[in-house]
């Protein structure tokens, strides 16, 4: 899937990852609950976009500690750079995963 795909669906399908789904509610506005599946998970990925969450909100020390609990560094780039930066990274991921299990 593509970034602009993932971004223009009309739902969250539930079949993805955890951190690609509050990257899609985070997209859409709804912060909570993509807070709320983050909260949730205890993978790497998770940790990663609970960081860009917390650094959205503005509470950078809690960013900080997910961005290390994640082990990425701290982004410097633009909040919407980010975004696409890990949506990317991820949908690739979940790709490959796809091709592998074929």
């Amino acid at each position: 899937m593509r970034l602009d795909e993932f971004a223009q669906q009309e739902r969250c399908h539930t079949a993805l990852p955890p951190a690609l789904q509050a990257l899609w509610y985070a997209n859409k506005g709804d912060w909570h609950q993509a807070h709320e599946i983050v909260q949730n998970a205890n993978d790497a990925d998770s940790a990663w976009v609970h960081a860009y969450l917390h650094r959205q909100e503005g509470d950078l020390s809690n960013a900080r500690y997910w961005y290390q609990r994640s082990q990425r560094p701290e982004s410097i780039t633009s909040l919407n750079q980010e975004w696409k930066d890990m949506t990317q990274e991820l949908l690739k991921k979940v790709a490959q995963v796809n091709v592998s299990s074929t």
